[in-house]
């Protein structure tokens, strides 16, 4: 069963990527895919292949990542039987299950300097050998690579060889974060939350507010378009009302109000240092004391101080809520209970960006 390509945005560091892997879908090179996690790194690989003239042909793909190394000369290149303990028949490797189609390498950095060997020879000569085999075999595959290491500083330190650089990369696709891709936020958050709503069978969709698409746009998104995904589908399915805008999104699905609460409780508990309590005073309070409160009460001073301390914050961060929350440290949903009890709107940070 083929896996569902959707390519959705338009911002140009977007389709200028998208564009470049077009163009080199039809060379037979090696292509190098550079992004972080989450930015569509396979999609790419998927879209080099089938836009090539080995379309028809087998892709197959190996995260180098997700096997021990001791395994990874195995699944590239395969095994006689009886070349190793557990190897009780022969078994093809990646390279020919791919033959005459595309082999996509994901993780490629986290390849070992011997396996690293192997798969330069592999490239350059077009033979592999599997483990125990007296003979090498012919394969013709086109080699997609992608990783979010940086392979050239991996060169200067020795750890990725230099001549595998160079065979690997006569054409290198960089894909740009979310964060880079102006105006994408609003229309992959649209596009998810659809998906979802008619997922639900809701009648209709609501959209989000304008509140908690400021909030959207505002986030880094570090785990990029998936994050976005899981963080839309979410809000839509948390929601439940399908005729309102959503309002509500979360973040991080493990912060909970007790949660930091919990951590600090077994450090203390667990603590092997006694702790000494201040002494009572034996002095009646200063008569100034008043005064420095503003003739009010303790409980009055606390709360303005915490309302002047959140509003600087704020204003400090140009009422990008995520920003301020960490710079307190805070959860979201921590500070929005706290502007909620000051009395702090999130009018604001709509109006900056009209």
């Amino acid at each position: 069963m083929e896996r569902e390509v959707q390519f959705i945005g338009q911002s140009t560091a977007f389709l200028d990527a998208v564009e470049r892997a077009s163009r080199a879908a039809a060379v037979r090179r090696p292509v190098l895919v550079i992004g972080e996690r989450g930015t569509g790194k396979e999609l790419i690989a998927q879209r080099l292949h089938h836009l090539s003239p080995r379309w028809g042909e087998p892709l197959i793909t190996l995260n180098c990542a997700a096997l021990p190394e001791t395994l990874i000369e195995a699944e590239l290149f395969g095994h006689e039987a009886g070349a190793f303990t557990g190897a009780v028949r022969a078994r093809a490797g990646r390279f020919e299950e791919a033959d005459r189609g595309t082999l996509f390498l994901d993780e490629l950095g986290t390849l070992s300097m011997a396996a690293q060997e192997r798969l330069l020879r592999a490239i350059e000569y077009g033979e592999v050998s599997r483990i125990g085999a007296s003979r090498p075999v012919q394969v013709d595959v086109r080699i997609v690579g992608a990783t979010n290491a940086d392979l050239p500083r991996m060169v200067d330190e020795g750890t990725f060889r230099a001549d595998l650089l160079d065979r690997l990369s006569f054409e290198v696709i960089n894909l740009p974060p979310l964060r880079a891709r102006e105006g994408d936020v609003h229309e992959l958050a649209d596009y998810y939350g659809r998906r979802m709503a008619s997922e639900l069978e809701w009648e209709g969709w609501p959209g989000f507010s304008p509140e908690a698409m400021a909030t959207l746009e505002a986030y880094d998104w570090p785990g990029n378009v998936r994050e976005l995904r899981n963080v839309v589908e979410r809000a839509v399915y948390r929601w439940g009302f399908g005729g309102e805008a959503i309002g509500r999104i979360v973040f991080d699905p493990f912060d909970y109000p007790w949660r930091r609460i919990e951590a600090r409780a077994v450090t203390v508990s667990t603590t092997a240092t006694p702790v000494e309590r201040p002494a009572a005073p034996t002095t009646p309070p200063r008569e100034d004391l008043k005064d420095a409160l503003g003739g009010g009460s303790l409980r009055a001073a606390v709360d303005g101080f915490e309302r002047r301390l959140l509003v600087e914050a704020l204003e400090a961060h140009r009422w990008n809520q995520r920003r301020v929350a960490a710079a307190l440290g805070l959860s979201y949903d921590q500070l929005r209970h706290a502007m909620k009890r000051h009395r702090l709107s999130a009018e604001p940070s709509i109006r900056e960006r009209v």
